[in-house]
């Protein structure tokens, strides 16, 4: 198994002891972790956005651009661009430059999104939130591969004029994964293009999550894409990942403020049912306890998954070293007890993306598949509401 770490870098006060960093020192914190986990030989850091909320997410590609220049080898990712609201020529020049700055270190992580509010920021309407993502998606897609674009579609002005996008990335385009939450419809775009897909496992019981990732791998199969590239990532659990030497100790330490945090959100349709921090432990996909208890939690979700890729979280409400410490704790003992008995290709010998080939998407593309956005959407018109989320 491969190892991520994730920040979509809440700004929140600590609801025990009510303090809060400033916003240029948590920006700081976020590069600096990036830093360490490179140093610790996690696999990807990946950045979240934003628009609203208690959030200071809203430019992942300035975050993901002061990464690139101070590491090295760690790949980078988004998580998620949030592609539904964005323009998908910027999309295309930002994450390129990005590329570049590293080097062909970058994959994307595209979704429509976890927040209901950023639909009318955006001048848009949530209703056309799946519609927004496949057909921007399949322009994303031609401007990374071709060049000299000519497009039209149903929500951005046309590309009358031939258009090539520069900079063009760094060794052909890079791979793009999809964030999946609550709906099959991220499921099956993901899998129509032959693309890996990330399910967030956040606040829902696996069960649920395990009947999109089953859904995928079904339309997968029935696109006919090659399965020894049909790659899964997993998120694991709000709250952040907190490491003690016993769980008892973990949840002593930690139980106060995921109790805290949990009680304060309330956001009809996006609330975790653990509530409690033994429930969570317990039932929930949170990574709180002793270093045994994590090897264990993990590879119990692995069995039901089959994922190739752990996301995690820091529990960045704490004070900073201390979570600098869990993050050594879970590099030094508990990613080489999962990697040992969950491998995976992932970035090794048989992914196409290993070393960033100039293989770019093979296969089918935007251009021969005219309705590919319309008949994605089509199928999953029950879970386009106001209260469906993406990761």
């Amino acid at each position: 198994m491969k190892f991520q770490v994730l920040d979509i870098i809440p700004h929140l006060k600590n609801p025990v002891t009510g303090e809060i960093v400033s916003t240029a020192d948590r920006l700081n914190q976020v590069v600096r972790t990036a830093q360490r986990a490179e140093e610790l030989g996690y696999d990807s850091f990946s950045v979240g956005e934003r628009h609203a909320g208690e959030f200071i997410s809203s430019s992942p590609t300035s975050v993901l651009a002061a990464i690139a220049t101070v590491t090295s080898t760690i790949r980078l990712q988004s998580g998620v661009t949030v592609l539904s609201v964005l323009d998908p020529v910027r999309v295309a020049e930002d994450y390129a430059t990005i590329d570049q700055l590293s080097r062909g270190r970058l994959e994307l992580v595209i979704g429509k999104g976890n927040e209901v509010l950023q639909y009318p920021l955006f001048g848009l309407d949530i209703d056309d939130q799946w519609e927004l993502l496949a057909e921007k998606y399949g322009l994303l897609r031609r401007l990374w591969t071709e060049e000299n674009v000519t497009w039209s579609g149903k929500f951005r002005p046309a590309l009358t004029e031939p258009t090539t996008t520069t900079p063009r990335p760094f060794a052909g385009a890079p791979r793009v994964w999809h964030g999946s939450a609550t709906s099959l419809t991220s499921a099956a775009l993901a899998a129509s293009w032959g693309d890996p897909l990330f399910t967030a496992n956040a606040i829902q019981p696996r069960e649920n999550y395990a009947v999109l990732i089953e859904h995928y791998r079904a339309e997968y199969e029935r696109h006919g894409h090659d399965p020894k590239h049909q790659y899964l990532g997993s998120g694991a659990g709000a709250g952040g990942v907190f490491i003690a030497d016993t769980t008892q100790e973990a949840k002593r330490q930690f139980g106060p403020v995921y109790e805290a945090l949990t009680a304060g959100r309330n956001v009809p349709g996006n609330n975790s049912p653990y509530r409690d921090i033994d429930h969570a432990v317990a039932e929930g996909p949170a990574l709180v306890g002793s270093p045994e208890q994590v090897i264990d939690k993990i590879l119990s979700y692995h069995e039901l998954y089959r994922h190739d890729l752990q996301s995690i979280a820091l529990p960045t409400t704490q004070p900073f070293e201390q979570q600098l410490e869990i993050l050594e704790r879970f590099a030094l003992e508990v990613i080489p007890a999962v990697r040992a008995a969950a491998p995976t290709t992932l970035w090794g010998e048989g992914d196409p993306f290993a070393g960033r080939p100039a293989v770019g998407f093979a296969g089918k593309t935007a251009a021969t598949e005219p309705g590919a956005a319309a008949g994605i959407t089509a199928d999953h018109t029950s879970h386009r509401s106001a209260h469906a989320y993406a990761h």
